[in-house]
């Protein structure tokens, strides 16, 4: 049976919903979204990703060249999940599918000040979340995320 109910109102998971299969580009959102970058941080999205399925998505984005898998520095027993350039140009696609769900759901959690801010101008603000998680960072976690330094809270 399918299910019907919504698993959460995060925007991408909205969309995802609405159109298509939402496990590997919700990996992809934790990375961009929250800086998630183990298997570990993964397995605690809110969505629920079960462990058998959460393994093979890792490695079906690794082997599309969206992700790859490096040592982590600070303790070489765990691995980290980094978007390449491939999985970088995804970035702006996530964004839209927020904007089109902030519009769409009326329960999203999309902070408003945000989307209209990357509406106001998309190439910049694409080009800066880009830039920001290749350097590590993300759109909402940390002191150095997108939102933080344009005084963006989220929910």
């Amino acid at each position: 049976m399918k299910r019907t109910d919504i698993k959460s109102h995060c925007p991408v998971n909205f969309a995802l919903e609405s159109f298509g299969d939402p496990w590997s580009l919700l990996i992809v959102r934790d990375i961009v979204f929250w800086g998630k970058h183990t298997y570990g941080e993964f397995l605690a999205s809110r969505e629920g990703i079960s462990t058998n399925i959460l393994a093979s998505r890792l490695a079906h984005l690794e082997q599309r060249g969206i992700i790859e898998k490096k040592r982590c520095e600070d303790d070489k027993r765990k691995d980290l999940y980094v978007l390449t350039e491939k999985g970088l140009e995804l970035i702006p696609m996530l964004l839209e599918m927020s904007r089109w769900s902030s519009e769409t759901d009326p329960l999203s959690e999309a902070p408003r000040a945000l989307v209209e801010k990357i509406c106001e101008d998309r190439t910049t603000m694409f080009g800066i979340i880009q830039d920001a998680v290749s350097r590590g960072n993300s759109l909402f976690n940390g002191p150095e995320s997108v939102a933080a330094r344009m005084g963006v809270t989220h929910g």
